[in-house]
């Protein structure tokens, strides 16, 4: 790996991204693949750091553009098939049990959920892929409905590959300032957080305000059969 990677990288970067610069300065393109499977098993590792750093390492030379595409993609596709397997291991049964200990949800919410996502899963899996924290999630809801594996690895690779491809290009073409990538991909993560954060809480406070309708509705009813 080139020393102008090194200057441009280490100055910026601490932690896990320093740790996928490693990883590419060891092991050149398929580290870029090895980084992305990873962080779709665990989401603190930055993709939108490592697809532009690895987009402008192909701007020096240190490996092709068509390589890193086809590494990244394949670390995708690897990521999202062992969180896939993990869906189906768990199972609808398993996953309905599980659901079962969550306070506020029901096992009704697992079964809308579950006819949404045998509706609506194809345009979900492919394009989750492209969105900030579902890049990772989606995979395990397509385990659990049995998604036809042909079909999801299909969608997959045709997401990741757009993905990986908007974030690589934008650092092989803005070489040095690749970093400058990262500030809009966390603006985009941000409003995704906050549209999660407001749905969820939206969703809590419908079902406490619903749980506390049925119970008044039951005290009522108790109340009506002890004045008989």
């Amino acid at each position: 790996m080139t020393t102008t990677l090194l200057a441009a990288a280490e100055p910026e970067l601490t932690g896990l991204a320093a740790w996928a610069v490693d990883l590419m300065e060891t092991l050149g393109a398929p580290g870029a693949g090895l980084a992305i499977a990873l962080e779709n098993l665990f989401p603190p590792l930055p993709s939108e750091v490592i697809l532009p750093l690895a987009g402008f390492t192909a701007s020096q030379g240190s490996f092709t553009l068509a390589e890193v595409l086809f590494w990244t993609t394949l670390g995708s596709v690897v990521g999202a098939l062992a969180l896939y397997s993990v869906g189906a291991l768990l199972g609808r049964e398993r996953t309905r049990a599980i659901i079962k200990a969550v306070p506020l949800v029901d096992v009704a919410d697992v079964d809308r959920t579950e006819s949404w996502f045998v509706k609506h899963g194809k345009k979900a899996v492919f394009l989750g892929r492209m969105i900030p924290l579902f890049r990772s999630l989606i995979s395990v809801p397509a385990g659990v409905t049995r998604m036809n594996l042909a079909l999801f690895l299909a969608l997959t690779t045709a997401g990741s590959v757009i993905w990986n491809t908007v974030f690589v290009l934008a650092g092989y073409v803005l070489g040095e300032n690749w970093a400058v990538v990262e500030p809009w991909a966390d603006g985009f993560q941000a409003v995704v957080i906050v549209a999660v954060v407001l749905a969820v809480g939206a969703f809590v406070a419908k079902r406490v305000v619903r749980n506390r309708e049925h119970r008044r509705r039951v005290a009522a009813g108790q109340e009506t059969r002890g004045g008989i």
